[in-house]
């Protein structure tokens, strides 16, 4: 991996906000971001398609390409379940001239921001705070009362670790959050931020 090629890393507890902010950038950015789409040996969702989503790849095949040294990062996330960011994805990217955009773990985007800390820009979405993190989890409908425990208490842990990325971007108002998130991309990248069209103005008839 050459140093000259940037890495942009979206990192957050689940349910921050990091997807909606990496969603943010790459609609924004076309032409310059491309989302790094992660492997996962989990069974897709119903509306996840396998290659834009994930790489849905099976267990034993994952754990091959660890012996290999496939993995740029890997994390078993949840027991039996990993999530991991090919070499092969960022080579991809940069090949397609653009700028690897990941929406990653804590623990994996640490583990690339110490490999690569001169070409590597990571930002922490913070949630205002734990109580406001489990009510927009519960509010999504899709935790159990143990899962929601879970993903609570990995929530608390995951932010003590706030402190070793660039940027701390504490998502209250979602429009703000994804500013600083672009503000601190562009400057990152060497680019200035791209305006809105104007409008043409109406003239009132004579």
């Amino acid at each position: 991996m050459s140093q000259s090629n940037k890495i942009i890393i979206i990192t957050a507890p689940s349910g921050a906000g990091k997807t909606s902010i990496t969603r943010y950038l790459l609609g924004k950015y076309p032409e310059r971001l491309a989302f790094s789409v992660s492997a996962a040996t989990r069974n897709p969702r119903h509306y996840e398609k396998d290659g834009l989503d994930y790489y849905f790849i099976g267990l034993e095949n994952f754990k091959q390409k660890i012996q290999h040294n496939e993995f740029v990062e890997w994390e078993m996330v949840y027991e039996g379940k990993y999530y991991g960011t090919l070499k092969s994805e960022l080579e991809r990217i940069w090949n397609a001239g653009k700028t690897p955009l990941l929406d990653i773990e804590v623990k994996g985007a640490i583990h690339i921001r110490e490999q690569y800390p001169d070409s590597t820009l990571a930002l922490f979405i913070e949630p205002p705070s734990v109580d406001e993190l489990r009510r927009r989890l519960e509010e999504r409908g899709t935790e159990t009362v143990d899962s929601l425990l879970d993903r609570v208490n990995k929530a608390s842990y995951e932010i003590s670790f706030k402190h070793h990325f660039d940027r701390i971007i504490v998502n209250e108002k979602l429009d703000k959050a994804c500013a600083e998130a672009e503000t601190a991309v562009m400057a990152f990248l060497g680019l200035p931020i791209s305006q809105p069209e104007p409008r043409p103005t109406q003239r009132s008839a004579p």
